[in-house]
């Protein structure tokens, strides 16, 4: 079936039916479709969306295949699902608004999406691409140990669910936000062990997916000096393999959660200052009908 985009749901072309959070400029100057990160869900745009939509960028966020609100919660759909899902939004949004740009932004775990889908050949005619702390920590860049463990559970224990509490990591400087998540039924506060060795498997390929681009639309990099999430080296090295191809913001005060920090405004008006300026010369280099 074909894919469709209705005011609260995206549905798949395998006919799943995602929620969908919308708010919408009275004028698009472009539309924004925001992917968000693992654990997370569409809520994660909820503080950026209105200040963009004001400033004339419509965004568009859906609950990802298996979290949010969405069925199967909890169960790893696999990167390919995850890449061919957003392929078919970008293309029902590119239909249903001709002539306006259209731009991808993907958090972390949603960076990593984005990063392999534009690898892969799957975000044809996009205006441009936005990378927020983008989950590139492969298992190249991890200890032994780490590697080691993440197998032993993965294989023997899929479903043994793994939390985050107790490790003293923080992912935004954000506490009242961060409060909130913790009382949020909708955000996966445990995950299962089988769904970490495919997020791990995705951020292979994310790491690696520089090589394979080729003549990228323009990308956006913002990533936060305090991240404890993404360590600094396997973000550096992506960043060098982007080289010329990616304009790069470092916020020294950020964290992970960068829409979300405390100084998330000035994360924000970079974003749609960037937007803003692509979209004009997207739109200038169409000609007149």
């Amino acid at each position: 079936m074909p894919a469709a985009v209705t005011t609260d749901a995206f549905v798949t072309p395998d006919g799943l039916r995602l929620p969908l959070r919308r708010w919408t400029a009275e004028e698009p100057k472009a539309i924004l479709i925001a992917l968000h990160g693992m654990s997370d869900y569409s809520r994660a745009f909820t503080m950026p969306g209105p200040w963009l939509a004001e400033r004339g960028i419509t965004v568009l966020a859906y609950d990802q295949r298996s979290f949010g609100a969405g069925p199967e919660r909890g169960h790893w759909p696999g990167g390919d699902a995850l890449r061919a899902d957003l392929a078919a939004f970008v293309s029902v949004v590119r239909h249903n608004h001709p002539g306006v740009p259209v731009f991808v932004l993907g958090e972390s775990m949603g960076g990593a999406v984005v990063l392999t889908a534009l690898a892969d050949g799957q975000l044809k005619g996009v205006t441009g691409i936005v990378l927020v702390a983008p989950a590139v920590w492969s298992r190249s860049d991890m200890p032994l140990s780490y590697r080691v463990a993440l197998w032993l559970a993965a294989h023997t224990v899929p479903w043994l669910e793994l939390s985050g509490s107790g490790l003293k990591i923080w992912p935004s400087d954000n506490i009242e936000m961060l409060r909130e998540l913790s009382r949020d039924p909708l955000f996966q506060h445990e995950t299962r062990a089988d769904a970490v060795w495919g997020l791990v498997n995705l951020m292979d390929a994310a790491r690696m997916a520089p090589a394979r681009l080729t003549d990228p639309p323009p990308i956006l990099f913002l990533y936060g000096a305090k991240d404890q999430i993404i360590p600094a080296a396997p973000t550096e090295a992506v960043i060098a393999a982007l080289g010329k191809r990616a304009e790069v913001h470092r916020y020294p005060n950020g964290y992970h959660m960068l829409l979300r920090d405390l100084d998330r405004e000035t994360v924000w008006k970079d974003l749609a200052h960037w937007i803003g300026d692509h979209a004009a010369t997207k739109t200038a280099a169409v000609p007149a009908q």
